[in-house]
């Protein structure tokens, strides 16, 4: 069966990572972790890395450990500036619009973030829909489950049928394995955790066009 769905991460995969803009949500990550939870500055890169590690993102790892609002955090993290990083790119939105396939946003941050984010690249009529972490709630990328949820907002019953574009590896390895053809942003040459590399947006529709079912 065709390609009929392309899920596309949101962070460092719609804009280049060189923005500065997820060093930015790091730094307010943290500063959440110090300030609103009293967590001593040297014991929080280990401790996100270990959150990241056991529950996919260090909200999850807050939820369980602390108990934290999931709200209150969000907020928190993405209050930013994102005019100062982001800047509409006319050839990747050409790019996304031209491509025949049904189109969503699968990403760990929330749909309020997802939305300034795709209003500030001009690329809000892009989409078909967002999938967030609330709407995987408890679980998130690379969770089977989280597969499974967008699988069935998108609409589609095969995962064959859908491409995860995203530039976290253990993301598109997780991908892999639950059924999509993943292609990993951001990287070059051949890595074993995706079936495609994308280093530039204009690649894109080849790749898509030569995939076999």
């Amino acid at each position: 069966m065709p390609i009929t769905t392309i899920f596309f991460d949101l962070d460092d995969t719609l804009y280049p990572a060189s923005s500065g803009l997820w060093k930015l949500i790091k730094d307010r990550m943290n500063l959440f972790m110090h300030d609103q939870l009293g967590i001593a500055w040297d014991e929080i890169p280990l401790l996100r890395e270990r959150y990241f590690r056991e529950y996919g993102t260090t909200l999850r790892g807050l939820q369980t450990k602390y108990q934290v609002d999931v709200d209150s955090y969000l907020s928190f993290v993405h209050d930013i500036p994102l005019d100062q990083y982001l800047h509409p790119d006319k050839k990747v939105k050409m790019i996304i619009n031209d491509l025949p396939q049904k189109k969503f946003i699968f990403t760990n941050a929330d749909g309020e973030h997802a939305k300034r984010v795709l209003n500030a690249l001009d690329l809000s009529d892009c989409f078909e829909g967002i999938v967030d972490i609330k709407k995987v709630d408890p679980f998130c990328k690379p969770m089977k489950p989280a597969f499974n949820i967008a699988l069935d907002f998108a609409g589609e019953s095969e995962a064959t049928n859908c491409v995860l574009i995203d530039d976290l590896s253990s993301t598109t390895k997780a991908g892999r394995e639950f059924g999509f053809f993943t292609i990993l942003y951001g990287k070059e040459g051949e890595h074993q955790d995706a079936d495609a590399f994308l280093k530039d947006f204009e690649d894109l529709p080849l790749i898509i066009s030569e995939i076999k079912n």
